[in-house]
């Protein structure tokens, strides 16, 4: 039986590059036949779209755009039963990917597409951010307290720049023009802890900003959070552990813990900076100090490799 399809398509993903991806692939699906096209026009929009997709009966909803477009196409999926919930492909056609890399989504658009109109999927794990204030939010990737979160602001700042550069023009900025520490209060599968921390995140998949090689043994099918955490340090020693990263090495330095749990919890002396996926949760104007993540297993249906 063919399945009904649904493609949600972010045109400004990429500095917009991601129309003219999609502009390419109307053959694709117009050979298929039967495929029908929705395009975000606010931020927030594929939320609604993907609800209202698997309340239409589409069997399968194909986000095409960055890691933002699928955060959101994942969140509408989420907020479904189970039993009427769509499956979800993905198209990368972002800055950064790091969701569709971690699936194992082909970098060219025309394969991912045919990945995702045939392929066969399998559950993945999904994590959920609960804010003191009662509002909830699944990420599939990455979530960034602090210093990732200014990272990802900055990022928008830079619109001559693309992926992975990008990225790492904005850390640098970060390091050199907002090194402020947080003291938190963390408890970590029951275990408790009080540090300045100057950089936190949670991770489903490895990486994030295009390369970065955050949690290198993440898995987003294993139940399990990973989670890597850098204590004070002076800008000078952030610099250095940077390229590490990259690499997936920074565990080696004695100010890194990267480690696993099933729930975490922090509360912070001053209002949280938080993005999810590369989208903002958290930031200017916000008091959100106090917010608790746990691991959701087998949450959702992805067609990945």
């Amino acid at each position: 039986m063919q399945r009904k399809i649904k493609i949600i398509l972010n045109p400004m993903a990429d500095m917009g590059n991601a129309w003219r991806i999609a502009r390419d692939l109307r053959s694709i699906t117009e050979e298929h036949g039967g495929i029908d096209w929705s395009g975000t026009v606010y931020p927030g929009h594929a939320i609604q779209l993907a609800k209202q997709a698997g309340e239409q009966g589409y069997d399968l909803v194909i986000a095409m755009g960055g890691d933002g477009t699928v955060h959101e196409v994942m969140n509408g999926l989420m907020q479904l039963p189970a039993e009427r919930r769509p499956i979800l492909g993905v198209v990368p056609a972002g800055s950064g990917n790091d969701f569709g890399h971690g699936i194992g989504a082909p970098t060219d658009a025309a394969e991912a597409l045919h990945r995702a109109i045939h392929g066969e999927p399998s559950t993945v794990d999904l994590g959920l951010m609960i804010a003191e204030d009662g509002r909830r939010e699944y990420f599939d990737n990455t979530l960034g307290i602090g210093f990732g979160a200014i990272v990802t602001i900055r990022s928008h700042r830079l619109p001559l720049l693309r992926g992975f550069l990008m990225y790492l023009t904005a850390v640098l900025q970060t390091i050199l023009l907002d090194h402020n520490p947080i003291h938190m209060q963390i408890e970590v599968d029951g275990k408790r802890v009080e540090e300045d921390i100057i950089y936190l995140i949670l991770c489903n998949g490895p990486r994030e900003g295009g390369g970065f090689l955050i949690a290198p043994e993440a898995k987003i099918d294993d139940g399990i959070l990973d989670y890597a955490m850098i204590t004070n340090v002076s800008r000078l020693k952030m610099l250095r552990i940077v390229p590490e990263v990259m690499k997936g090495t920074h565990g080696r330095f004695k100010e890194v813990t990267i480690s696993t749990c099933k729930k975490f919890t922090l509360t912070a002396d001053r209002p949280l900076y938080i993005h999810a996926d590369g989208e903002i949760f958290s930031g200017p104007g916000s008091d959100l100090r106090k917010v608790s993540f746990e691991i959701v297993p087998n949450a959702l249906k992805v067609i990945r490799a």
